[in-house]
């Protein structure tokens, strides 16, 4: 205590402190908020769910200082992958933005082989997509009011069991349906549903869109493989329902492949 007590030994010891602060501890600071860094950023918009090309992105050198870990810094590690998050111009990319496979309602889309085709169709009014209850995975019946102006409402055979990919509201945005609403939330409300068919089940649903009458009724929500089992009831009805189109799909390029003799086989 009597050393704090001699003022020259304090004023000493505060100006030893000052010179470290400036001469030490400052010019590191300066060099760790000057230190440049490079890192990827985005040159185009980017929608959610849509896969980043090289001309959405670029690297550019910026200050390192302030910058979160989760940043990516080469491009390499951006191309080829999905957004889950709206990316605009100028915008950094973490790493929690992106996704090595599209998002799940959108992955038929990508994995589309000819067999099945996806399609829309268009809730006219609120109560016939299920009051926007509808999701990814569901199993529905599409209900035909007045099927084929013969003044009866029916479920056509091809479309007792139809999988829905997603719905969407009219901004083309997904609409956060089967998701409690925080109170205030201004949610979009469905516009369209977009259904895994066949083209024999696409035909109708075109059919149908064009009267501008049909409902869809939920008929299993769950387990993916208990839906299965529901889609492969629909494509053993389709086969029953379309022997000739269901050989050909199963037969594939065969006959192109069989000799002339064969066409006498029964």
């Amino acid at each position: 205590m009597s050393i704090l007590k001699n003022r020259t030994i304090v004023g000493a010891l505060c100006i030893l402190l000052s010179l470290i602060i400036c001469f030490g501890v400052t010019p590191l600071f300066n060099r760790a908020v000057s230190a440049k860094t490079d890192i990827v950023r985005v040159v185009k918009e980017i929608k959610a769910g849509e896969k980043v090309t090289e001309a959405m992105v670029q690297t550019v050198e910026v200050g390192g200082y302030g910058l979160p870990e989760s940043v990516i810094r080469k491009t390499d590690s951006v191309i080829g992958k999905y957004a889950k998050a709206d990316l605009a111009a100028g915008d950094y990319i973490l790493t929690a933005k992106l996704s090595e496979t599209p998002a799940t309602e959108n992955a038929y889309l990508y994995n589309l082989d000819g067999t099945k085709q996806a399609m829309s169709v268009t809730i006219k009014q609120f109560a016939d997509g299920l009051s926007g209850k509808l999701q990814s995975g569901d199993i529905v019946s599409v209900i035909a009011p007045d099927y084929m102006k013969q003044g009866v409402t029916v479920i056509p055979p091809e479309l007792k069991y139809v999988e829905v990919i997603s719905v969407t509201a009219s901004s083309g945005y997904d609409a956060n349906t089967g998701e409690a609403a925080d109170s205030g939330d201004d949610r979009e409300l469905p516009s369209t549903v977009t259904l895994l068919v066949t083209p024999e089940q696409s035909r109708i649903l075109a059919a149908l869109e064009a009267d501008g009458m049909l409902h869809l009724s939920l008929v299993y929500r769950g387990s993916s493989d208990n839906a299965a089992k529901f889609t492969e009831a629909q494509g053993k009805a389709l086969a029953a329902l379309y022997p000739a189109d269901s050989q050909e799909m199963e037969g594939g390029n065969t006959s192109d492949q069989s000799t002339s003799g064969t066409n006498e086989v029964e």
